[in-house]
């Protein structure tokens, strides 16, 4: 059980943007959760880094009323870091910054159960603030906070749903050290086919996806539809829509921690690379948006797909951004190698109505459910800041009063001409971040130059490192 005796004293009630502490409900909260659960004995505090990968510490629960107050001291060198871990000390969060430690505290009802490390560990998520208790600028829960504070001003609350595509692979890399599908588990062959929506592939991995399910319910992530995707073991899942742009990204980290953990149970590795293979589809992860009124009102309710301004304006927006927005949907060197024609990837930033080829997609819905589906960013991508990108697009377009061009129709892929290309590349996607104008004004300045300085010293170094293809491509002809 959480004590709250000498060493661990309750915490103060404090405003919700104020140094250490948080309400005294949640303290109360995690105190009755482990008590009900006396089997538990460590918790995993996670903190995802601007890449999304978890870092943090595991914690005696004897521990862990510290943690609320006052915080778990972490270095704010945690945003600075690459996909290997390596300080970008160009950022200043590194030795310039004296490799600092901040409090970070936990986000309320994050402390679950984690069913498939075993019953005595559980996860707590956890957010940074600064030396003076405001919210710390490079932290990506914050910067979606930020974001989320310009709705609320206007008595707007963003509704979000994700949906994730993602590849189980064999933990055997091939000789020469690339992903291959797994053997199949009912014929033991390894296929390299790809069968859209095939019945039989989602048989043949049918429990293990009820074991993601359920382990998703079990820590409140509200999982819908699974579908086999394009590529060889490759699955779709689609998280519900949430009034809470904040919780929704919550839930899309502890839905990537709980793919990740069930699939190594049964001996597979799953991965949201981008690009794990040259010649089969990449994968995505869409993101849906509409906006709730004071009311609860739909604000781009309509019956007809483009007859709603605000959803025209929101979608102007996303248009208007997207360019600038490129370096966070596609964050590193493998996530440009899924940006091919043909390959239901938009190259360009277009929109239309029930259109799987453009950029900003109106599905199929009533007038009630109408909505905005981004279909840019890749798997990779870090859900807090993917999703304030397209919120800060949306809120400029409708700020703005934007007007989009006139929806595409048909082949996305042939009419180049009717909308604006996308970067295609890393050095050019991050030039246009680090030069934005308006994505700035929404992120901060100073996050817009943190984010532009790490990701461009790990494209330095990826670029800087010989492969196989320099000796087989460039040794013997010159």
């Amino acid at each position: 059980m959480l004590p709250d005796g000498p060493g661990h004293p309750a915490p103060k009630i404090l405003n919700a943007r104020s140094p250490m502490a948080l309400p005294r409900a949640d303290f109360a909260t995690a105190r009755a959760f482990l008590a009900s659960r006396p089997e538990i004995r460590v918790v995993d505090l996670l903190l995802p880094d601007l890449c999304g990968i978890l870092r943090g510490k595991r914690v005696a629960v004897a521990d862990l009323g510290a943690v609320y107050d006052p915080g778990l001291y972490l270095p704010g060198s945690m945003f600075a870091l690459d996909v290997q871990g390596g300080t970008v000390e160009a950022t200043g969060l590194g030795f310039n910054d004296g490799d600092a430690d901040r409090p970070c505290l936990p986000v309320p009802g994050t402390l679950f159960e984690t069913p498939w490390l075993g019953p005595q560990v559980a996860q707590l998520q956890l957010s940074m603030r600064d030396h003076d208790g405001r919210p710390f600028f490079a932290d990506p829960r914050q910067v979606l906070a930020g974001v989320l504070e310009r709705y609320a001003a206007r008595g707007w609350t963003p509704v979000v749903a994700l949906e994730f595509e993602f590849y189980f692979v064999d933990p055997a890399r091939t000789e020469a050290g690339y992903a291959q599908p797994p053997p199949g588990r009912l014929t033991g062959r390894r296929e390299h086919r790809t069968q859209i929506n095939s019945m039989g592939d989602l048989e043949s991995v049918s429990d293990i996806l009820a074991e993601i399910a359920a382990t998703c319910a079990a820590q409140d992530v509200p999982t819908g539809a699974a579908l086999a995707e394009y590529g060889p073991s490759q699955w779709e899942v689609n998280l519900r829509h949430v009034a809470d742009a904040l919780a929704a990204c919550d839930q899309a980290i502890r839905f990537k921690r709980i793919v990740k953990g069930v699939a190594l149970r049964h001996g597979l590795e799953a991965t949201f690379m981008a690009k794990p293979y040259a010649d089969m589809a990449g994968s995505g992860l869409h993101i849906h948006t509409s906006l709730k009124d004071a009311a609860g009102g739909n604000l781009f309710a309509s019956a007809e797909p483009f007859g709603n301004e605000r959803l025209q304006q929101a979608a102007a927006g996303l248009l208007a951004t997207m360019a600038e927005g490129m370096a966070v949907f596609a964050p590193n060197a493998n996530s440009y190698r899924r940006l091919r024609p043909q390959a239901y990837v938009p190259l360009h930033a277009s929109w239309g109505y029930n259109n799987r080829g453009v950029a900003v997609r109106v599905p199929v819905s009533d007038a009630a459910n109408r909505r905005l589906e981004h279909r840019v960013a890749g798997a990779d991508a870090n859900p807090y800041l993917l999703t304030a990108v397209v919120l800060a697009g949306m809120l400029h377009g409708l700020e703005q009063g934007l007007r989009p061009p006139p929806p595409l129709e048909g082949n996305a892929y042939t009419q180049a001409v009717a909308a604006a290309p996308l970067p295609t590349d890393w050095p050019t996607a991050l030039a246009r971040f680090g030069e934005a104008r308006v994505l700035r004004e929404y992120l901060g300045d100073a996050f817009v130059r943190l984010y532009e300085i790490s990701r461009r010293g790990e494209m330095e170094d990826f670029t800087a490192q010989l492969t196989p293809l320099d000796f087989a491509w460039y040794l013997a002809p010159l």
